[in-house]
């Protein structure tokens, strides 16, 4: 599973009044502001109702098991043990991914840290090393390595960054002046942090806590190799025991209320507080609170944390590569499992760009209750587990489109579904900041609406989308229960030849794919940190 920054709703648009102007697919006139271009709307609705296919599949499959087959099928032992494990993961990792996500975003952004450029930019690089290849390391290290405090230890150290890049990009961008009226108050600097600080960091943290959560209920690799047993790894097992059997359809269905259930408190913790700054002024540098004392555990504390989170997978990676020597690099199985990695890479994300920009024009130039509901869509299915888009995709290709079954076009498609609000969010943003004034310009000069939208807006709104399109490429590097899925016969990619090795306890023979993805994965990394920055006006 891998990664997405940005919380379902956490960006909208804004109308200032002023009246839209044309763009592709309408025709300029006094009324054209006040509708939706009917293309990009009929389009947009077709990609909405697109996208909640897997919804429907588990709907579906629940109404043709039967009431009573499906009672029995979820109120289960099995089921209880499974939501048992869930939950205890849940309750331990998040809190724990909160604590380490806020704290070192604090260390990092509020005080006289020293180094603190080196801890900022190495607290995000455990993003580029999949949750799977983390587990590898680890149980290099630990071969008994099993159990539920395993996997809250490959959680917490896999998916802590979630919290803390946008915690930090938070810190880095709040307005010192109300922690200076607290302080002039007499609250003391804890006081100071619990009372004001901390709430302003809400939105930072309930949407890294929704995306811990969902990429807990949704990785399979990572706890299948230290045998704790989940709701995606049971699935897993039913669906290679019995095909698209009604134990396996079941388990889905539970699964996807616990991604909707998340979805739902994510929405409703937020509250309806204001966090923007309102008047006139530019707003000052915070500060930063010297440590002294607490200096050199500070340190420590960040250097540990990124030893165990970075330093002992990378460490057992390259160790099983020197071990395995040059027997392990073969260029017949590595040269086709990378050119194909990269082949899907950049066919899904140049796929999930171009199906992004219908819904993102809208959202940025013709926001209403519509667009935000065709949003919604896509972030509902974006938060399924990729075990159940891919079963999704299994069985309405077998039904109703058996030639397209196991076929690259499914795949691709499957990743669209997956990862579509990654582009969505970026393109949504580059076109906001895309003045509609220049497009407006260059129509007034003779440029045709649709030239003049190519040359100005596209063209202004194409960094973001590249960026986009670069997260939707490290997704889908390191996705691996869809593409197991999915996959045609004889695909390789990196991520599951690296499965097929490891499962074969092959550690040596896996290393050079694990090493691959890490490569392939930094780059991405750092533009998605860069691009919180950014954000962050720095």
């Amino acid at each position: 599973m891998t990664t997405d920054l940005t919380a379902p709703g956490a960006h909208r648009a804004t109308d200032t009044g002023t009246a839209p102007t044309p763009g592709p697919g309408t025709r300029p006139g006094p009324a054209s502001g006040r509708r939706r271009p009917p293309v990009l709307a009929v389009i947009a609705v077709l990609i909405a109702l697109f996208s909640l296919m897997p919804l429907g599949y588990v709907v579906a499959m629940t109404v043709a098991t039967g009431w009573d087959t499906a009672v029995a099928l979820i109120f289960r032992a099995r089921v209880g043990e499974l939501l048992l494990n869930t939950i205890l993961l849940m309750v331990l990792s998040v809190p724990l991914c909160l604590v380490l996500g806020v704290g070192g975003a604090w260390l990092v952004e509020r005080t006289q840290l020293r180094g603190s450029r080196f801890w900022a930019l190495a607290l995000a690089a455990p993003l580029a090393i999949p949750a799977f290849v983390n587990s590898y390391g680890w149980v290099s290290a630990v071969p008994s390595l099993a159990g539920l405090w395993s996997g809250v230890l490959i959680s917490v150290l896999s998916y802590f960054p979630l919290v803390y890049i946008p915690a930090a990009a938070t810190l880095s961008r709040l307005d010192p002046s109300l922690e200076e009226s607290a302080a002039a108050l007499g609250l003391g600097p804890w006081q100071v942090f619990r009372r004001v600080v901390l709430p302003q960091l809400r939105l930072a943290m309930t949407g890294g806590a929704l995306l811990v959560g969902l990429h807990l209920l949704a990785e399979y690799g990572a706890f299948a190799m230290i045998r704790f047993d989940t709701f995606t790894t049971a699935i897993m097992v039913q669906y290679q025991s019995t095909f698209n059997g009604s134990a396996g359809n079941m388990l889905a269905s539970v699964l996807v209320v616990l991604c909707l259930l998340l979805l739902v408190a994510e929405v409703r913790s937020r509250g309806t507080a204001r966090y923007a700054r309102v008047g006139s002024g530019g707003q000052a540098a915070p500060g930063r609170m010297p440590l002294r004392r607490l200096h050199v555990p500070a340190q420590l504390a960040l250097l540990l944390l990124v030893v165990l989170a970075v330093g002992v997978p990378m460490w057992f990676v390259v160790r099983w590569v020197v071990l395995g020597g040059s027997a392990i690099w073969a260029p017949d199985e590595l040269v086709p499992a990378l050119v194909q990695t990269l082949l899907y890479g950049v066919a899904g994300a140049a796929a999930t760009t171009l199906v992004a920009f219908p819904m993102a024009f809208l959202a940025v130039r013709r926001p209403s209750w519509f667009t935000r509901s065709l949003e919604l869509s896509n972030y509902v299915t974006s938060s399924m587990p990729g075990i159940v888009v891919g079963l999704a995709f299994v069985t309405v290709s077998i039904r109703f489109l058996p030639g397209v079954y196991q076929t690259a076009f499914v795949l691709v498609a499957a990743y669209v579904l997956l990862f579509l609000p990654r582009a969505l969010v970026s393109l949504r943003s580059g076109l906001a900041q895309a003045p509609r004034e220049l497009e407006e310009a260059a129509q007034a000069l003779g440029v045709p609406p649709l030239l003049a939208f190519a040359k100005v807006t596209l063209r202004l709104a194409a960094p973001a989308a590249a960026g986009g399109a670069a997260l939707v490429f490290l997704a889908i590097v390191n996705e691996l229960t869809a593409t197991l899925l999915l996959s045609p016969n004889g695909t390789r990619t990196l991520a599951t030849e690296f499965w097929a090795k490891s499962s074969e306890i092959d550690y040596a023979g896996a290393a050079p794919y694990a090493l691959l993805m890490v490569v392939l994965s930094a780059p991405m990394t750092y533009l998605l940190f860069q691009q919180s920055k950014k954000a962050a006006g720095q």
